[in-house]
């Protein structure tokens, strides 16, 4: 049984939320794609759209978009996810996996792509005691 670790980033307000997901929740996300856009309701947000952008799995390696299935692989980039080059044109043999989810990835990273009616902190429990009052 997979337990994923969702971060959910909120452009409208710039914030991340993460969200323990497991049992058959987290079984919505595997066989999904970086770029796939799931339902919120798998990570409790009725009414949202959630769209990957991206994961590590159990060891910390990154999931590079591009790179079919799910294992890990070597690969020779020049800079994007995983590497940021210090030399302009230097390549590196980097560790990374696959875009596919599995039960090995730990982390998923979404994106909101249309809201609901309530707001992310009323959903998970936030409440707006958490901001400062002048």
């Amino acid at each position: 049984m997979a337990d994923f670790r969702i971060i959910v980033s909120d452009s409208k307000t710039g914030l991340a939320h993460q969200i323990e997901v497991s049992g058959s929740h987290a079984n919505g996300f595997i066989g999904k794609s970086i770029g796939d856009v799931v339902s919120g309701d798998t990570v409790g947000l009725p009414g949202y759209s959630l769209k990957i952008k991206g994961g590590t799995d159990k060891g910390g390696f990154p999931m590079r978009r591009g790179l079919p299935g799910s294992p890990r692989r070597k690969i020779l980039v020049t800079g994007g996810v995983g590497f940021n080059s210090a030399v302009k044109g230097m390549r590196r043999r980097k560790t990374m996996r696959g875009e596919e989810i599995s039960s090995d990835v730990s982390q998923i990273n979404v994106l909101v792509e249309e809201y609901g009616s309530k707001s992310i902190d009323e959903l998970l429990g936030g409440g707006a005691g958490e901001e400062g009052t002048d």
